[in-house]
């Protein structure tokens, strides 16, 4: 199951692929990553889902990522007489703390931490921003707003602040016991929505110490603006285009895509390009020419991964919508201008011993034309940084933690091979040179690079480059 690509793709999972037998066929079709989404999911569901997924991973013998994405702080009015209203442009409308069924001209805002927090000035967006407030006065029980975009609104629809940050926690109760649903079943990424600030990452880090990477959902212009802290706390970012085009001017939106990818791969952060990017395929077999630029965009950026939300979760061509990103990554990397494109937009490496180490790799791999960048990982930190380097040659991670290889699927163009750790690290190289003859990357006669922390085991000490020899006999000889 070795990829012709190095961008990785994320599959959501729901209603069109809730088999087994889909699943592997999304596998197989090229999804590396799967995502649940818990705003839909129960957790028998959930647990369903991850069985069905390692069964398919057992099968292949090939490590899957398995991605759990939070609801997160959902605000929402309340109710109307009637179940909705109409609103008319230029009309003075009221958000208040009364819970009496709303009208025409008010309603109950079941969240008076909002109340508390709004402002003069400050914009409020319903239903994805159908209707547009801008709040005239504030107090700590109601907000009066004066409409600058009329139409009909309905229970319960939901409100963005694209100008407020709200004191409001990150993990909802609901956020909360999910998290420990999922940590249970052994996930390997949380995907966290709605964040304001790096405390809400830490907040989750500390939920769960270890047991799965936490990714960061930048949809808020708040979050927006507070990237290069959110990126420190980060495991990885994820690019969630939907909220942010609500919440933000759409035209901002492509920009800022940019800004985070390029945040995300100067920190050596895995980051995921997400949200409609081939939206058509949910009723149709083929994707607009748009689409397909907009999934090549987000490559040519050299995003790590890009992610498929209702075209694998609920649409009619799961498998197709797949396939179809699996050919646009792989026609993407093949051009020429791609790995211009890559090599204009490298980072100077970090100053520290592993940063160093990967750019030295990199170097010499491309410079004596080697077949392969192996990587001895415990932690995948080693991983993560030669992928930071998106060195022209090929990267194989060799790790003796499933978990471990798992995570790495989601970062660029790592191989991952679950193997157990050698005795020496003589020994492991030898291994490495088989593997990279096993997996199809090296030929007996061809040298592959070898890069390692040692002692062997001990996380985020990359310390050692190794040039070795591929054999006749299939092991490696210095």
């Amino acid at each position: 199951m070795r990829r012709q690509r190095r961008t990785k793709i994320v599959a959501t999972l729901g209603p069109a692929s809730a088999d087994e037998a889909t699943i592997e066929r999304l596998f197989v079709a090229g999804a590396d990553v799967f995502r649940i989404n818990m705003s839909h999911t129960p957790h028998d569901a959930m647990r369903n889902y991850v069985r069905m997924i390692r069964a398919v991973e057992q099968r292949h013998s090939r490590p899957i990522g398995i991605l759990v994405d939070l609801q997160g702080p959902k605000l929402r009015l309340d109710t109307f007489a009637g179940g909705s209203a109409e609103i008319a442009e230029g009309a003075t409308f009221v958000l208040d703390s009364d819970r009496k069924p709303g009208d025409a001209s008010r309603v109950h805002l079941p969240h008076p931490e909002v109340l508390a927090a709004l402002e003069p000035g400050h914009r409020l967006l319903i239903d994805d921003g159908k209707v547009r407030l801008v709040v005239t006065e504030a107090g700590k029980t109601r907000a009066i707003t004066r409409v600058e975009v009329g139409g009909r609104v309905s229970d319960r629809k939901g409100v963005s602040l694209p100008d407020t940050t709200v004191a409001l926690a990150a993990l909802t109760p609901k956020d909360r016991s999910d998290l420990e649903a999922a940590l249970d079943t052994g996930i390997d990424w949380i995907a966290l929505s709605f964040i304001q600030r790096p405390e809400d990452v830490a907040e989750a880090k500390k939920i769960t110490r270890g047991r799965a990477a936490v990714m960061a959902k930048i949809e808020k212009p708040q979050a927006v603006t507070r990237l290069a802290e959110l990126v420190e706390q980060a495991d990885a970012l994820m690019v969630a285009r939907g909220d942010l085009g609500v919440e933000m001017p759409l035209e901002q939106v492509p920009g800022i895509q940019k800004e985070i990818t390029h945040v995300a791969r100067h920190a050596g952060r895995p980051v995921v390009i997400a949200t409609q990017m081939l939206e058509s395929m949910i009723t149709s077999p083929v994707p607009t020419r748009a689409e397909v630029s907009d999934v090549a965009t987000a490559i040519y950026d050299g995003a790590d991964a890009v992610m498929l939300s209702a075209e694998s979760a609920a649409g009619k061509y799961p498998v197709e919508a797949v396939q179809t990103m699996n050919r646009i990554a792989e026609a993407v990397e093949a051009d020429p201008a791609y790995h211009a494109a890559i090599q204009s937009h490298r980072e100077a490496p970090e100053p520290t011993g592993a940063d160093a180490i990967a750019a030295a790799a990199r170097q010499i791999a491309e410079t004596l034309d080697l077949p392969a960048i192996v990587c001895l990982t415990s932690s995948g930190s080693t991983g993560i940084r030669v992928a930071r380097e998106r060195a022209r040659p090929p990267t194989i991670a060799l790790s003796p933690n499933l978990a471990t290889g798992r995570r790495l699927a989601l970062v660029w163009g790592v191989h991952c091979v679950v193997t157990e750790e050698a005795g020496d690290i003589d020994a492991q190289v030898a291994r490495a040179c088989r593997i990279a003859f096993r997996e199809g990357f090296a030929r007996p006669g061809q040298r592959v690079i070898v890069v390692a922390g040692v002692p062997l085991g001990t996380p985020g000490a990359t310390n050692m480059v190794r040039i070795a020899f591929v054999g006749a006999d299939d092991a490696g000889v210095d």
